[in-house]
């Protein structure tokens, strides 16, 4: 199994911790390989940073395609192109939110989604209702962290942990999702700290549900609905 893994931004620094953590999550035989884009933007933590970053997402999908790889992990918890994504090739495309949300709302009534800025606040609940899931979104919580300002550890491990805390004690959360991909490898310790003040509820790490979630659809032999993500018409189109 070749899973394809975009990165729709422009930084480079940060590809050997995501390719270690995809690996980590991937089952042995997956084979894993990891891009950035050519041209957008450091970081998506905006609509307009999205929509710069489109251009080149689209760009390595169909690159993806013609590699015959049989997943696709656009890894940002806004879904950055999946949609686009699924209309060119035929493999299974995800991001980060869809998988882990999914995932979380099978674990508990409530889903709390703990993520970087407000800046991405009003961006994730627009994803909610467009997947109708808006519902079961309990809250949204911010660790108030740019996405290039994750690597300090310890302090996102503090924050992550007294955010979820307080939705699960406020009655906003049964389960919680980590609401960025950026949020490597922290997510057993947020759950353990969440343990030891006695709070039992799953925590989701959005890059782990989309490695297994591709995974699964692959053995499954899933591919995009061609009667949702319909082939785009021919036209002349200019990048």
């Amino acid at each position: 199994m070749h899973i394809r893994v975009i990165r729709p931004v422009i930084d480079t620094t940060l590809t050997p911790a995501v390719t270690a953590e995809v690996e980590h999550w991937a089952a042995p035989g997956t084979r894993i390989d990891v891009v950035s884009l050519r041209s957008g933007t450091a970081s998506i933590e905006s609509e307009y940073d999205e929509a710069l970053a489109g251009p080149g997402i689209v760009q390595r999908v169909e690159e993806a395609a013609a590699d015959g790889v049989d997943g696709v992990f656009i890894t940002c918890f806004a879904d950055p192109g999946v949609h686009a994504a699924r209309e060119i090739i035929d493999a299974p495309v995800v991001g980060g939110f869809e998988p882990s949300f999914l995932t979380a709302m099978s674990l508990g009534d409530r889903v709390g989604v703990v993520t970087i800025l407000p800046n991405v606040v009003p961006m994730l609940r627009s994803l909610t209702r467009r997947y109708g899931l808006d519902n079961r979104l309990g809250s949204i919580r911010v660790v108030d962290m740019p996405v290039l300002g994750l690597t300090d550890r310890e302090v996102l491990i503090d924050r992550l942990a007294d955010q979820a805390s307080a939705a699960v004690e406020n009655g906003e959360a049964d389960s919680i999702v980590l609401g960025c991909t950026g949020m490597l490898g922290v997510t057993g310790a947020v759950r353990d700290r969440l343990h030891d003040t006695g709070i039992h509820v799953p925590v989701v790490d959005p890059t782990a549900a989309a490695i297994t979630w591709l995974e699964s659809s692959v053995r499954l032999g899933l591919t995009p609905s061609r009667t949702t993500y319909m082939t785009p018409p021919v036209k002349d189109r200019k990048r």
